[in-house]
């Protein structure tokens, strides 16, 4: 006999469907609102589970989302509403909820959903992305080292300069197998001992610490201090400076905690090669977890991640990487990611209306001053492309070093610190 939770704050609501499904049979469980929720929940695991929207504590999407951020969400969710729009629906079935009842629910709208949910059999879960997919690449494992190395010596790890799902994906590669996970982010709520003893022995994470209001600042600092008791480890990450987010408010102490033991993700300058192949790995992982629709990058489009001015300037992150590779699959009209698409999404930086100036004056100049005027800028900003790197230049230029180097002096073209390697 399956087991359903009902959650609403008015009696008259919790009666009735009550009444209507012991009558079809099924085992009905009540609750009035979120902290009776979670304990229900806890000691029975209810099959399905119809949750109110809104109800005085803690509303149902803030519950959805504890619930689906704590790995919880093992059972179908039907949010129930009498003020419910299309955008709540919406917001609610991005966050794991199988369906949506707006009320007064009709006798056989709620029959027929509580059937449908009852057989809904989810698609296994993937695991999820870690850095363990980006092997071949060599700065990418040098760092998953420092991850690791770090972590096992510390409860208490910062990532800096990454944040959202490129944080996540670090993260998950130090969660160890079949442990709990909890991202703090997703409780509006107090935390308390017993939400963390639920998840002892797993990771904690924040996936960008500026977006914490202050009752989640609250939490984070009543979790950093029971990490050791619980067993727990605590991945953090930001793309802001800690100084910022002190002049923003945040507690002193709690921000020196966080920054005790930090890595920072490497930098994407001078690694245009195997831009590629990571944005490939992201892709493949947004199209098989459902996140977006099943594309593939064409040959033009990886070309143009590759030689994207924007990845070599100092403010580039990953999570740029990893926004742009997203927006591309949703907002591509073909299965083919094209180059054209990627010039399309790609973000302006300060600094490209020079990479891509007119060649209008060049012209109008003499053919030799044209030609020279043209390799310079072309040289320039391959170099800048590679980061310094004197070899790679070499290579996509198609010249000899010895022939490079004094075209390079014969153009003026100025070498930086890593023009040697």
């Amino acid at each position: 006999m399956a087991i359903i939770l009902v959650v609403d704050d008015e009696v008259g609501i919790r009666e009735l469907l009550s009444e209507i499904l012991i009558d079809e049979g099924y085992d009905v469980r009540l609750a009035e609102n979120a902290a009776a929720a979670r304990r229900v929940r806890g000691e029975l695991r209810p099959d399905l589970v119809l949750l109110d929207i809104w109800m005085p504590d803690t509303d149902g999407i803030s519950l959805l989302k504890e619930w689906h951020a704590g790995g919880q969400l093992n059972m179908p969710v039907v949010m129930m509403s009498g003020h419910g729009t299309i955008d709540t629906a919406v917001e609610a079935t991005r966050f794991g909820a199988f369906d949506f009842l707006e009320k007064p629910i009709a006798l056989q709208k709620l029959l027929s959903t509580v059937q449908k949910a009852l057989k809904h059999d989810a698609p296994p879960q993937r695991p999820p992305l870690t850095l363990e997919a980006f092997g071949r690449s060599a700065f990418i494992k040098e760092f998953k080292r420092r991850l690791e190395q770090a972590a096992a010596k510390s409860p208490l790890l910062l990532l800096k300069g990454a944040t959202g799902g490129m944080a996540e994906i670090c993260a998950r590669t130090l969660q160890t197998p079949r442990a709990p996970w909890l991202d703090l982010s997703g409780i509006s709520s107090a935390l308390t001992q017993e939400m963390l003893e639920k998840v002892s022995g797993g990771l904690l994470f924040v996936p960008d610490l500026s977006a914490l209001g202050k009752m989640q600042q609250m939490n984070l600092s009543y979790a950093v201090d029971r990490l050791e008791k619980l067993n727990l480890q605590l991945v953090a990450a930001t793309a802001r400076p800690l100084a910022a987010l002190g002049e923003a408010g945040w507690d002193g102490k709690l921000l020196t905690r966080l920054g005790e033991v930090f890595v920072a993700m490497p930098s994407l300058a001078g690694h245009a090669d195997e831009l590629p192949e990571i944005a490939s790995l992201l892709l493949s992982n947004f199209v098989e977890r459902g996140e977006v629709p099943p594309r593939r990058f064409s040959t033009g489009a990886l070309n143009a991640l590759r030689t994207l001015p924007w990845k070599s300037l100092p403010d580039a992150s990953w999570t740029d990487l990893y926004v742009l590779v997203r927006n591309l699959a949703l907002t591509a009209l073909d299965e083919d990611i094209s180059a054209e698409d990627v010039i399309r999404v790609t973000p302006e930086k300060e600094g490209n209306s020079q990479e891509l100036i007119s060649l209008q004056p060049l012209l109008e100049q003499p053919l030799r001053e044209a030609r020279d005027a043209f390799e310079k800028l072309y040289f320039e900003h391959h170099l800048r492309l590679e980061g310094g790197n004197m070899t790679k230049l070499a290579e996509r230029s198609g010249l000899e070093r010895t022939h490079l180097y004094r075209k390079l002096k014969q153009l003026d073209v100025k070498l930086g610190k890593r023009s040697e390697e």
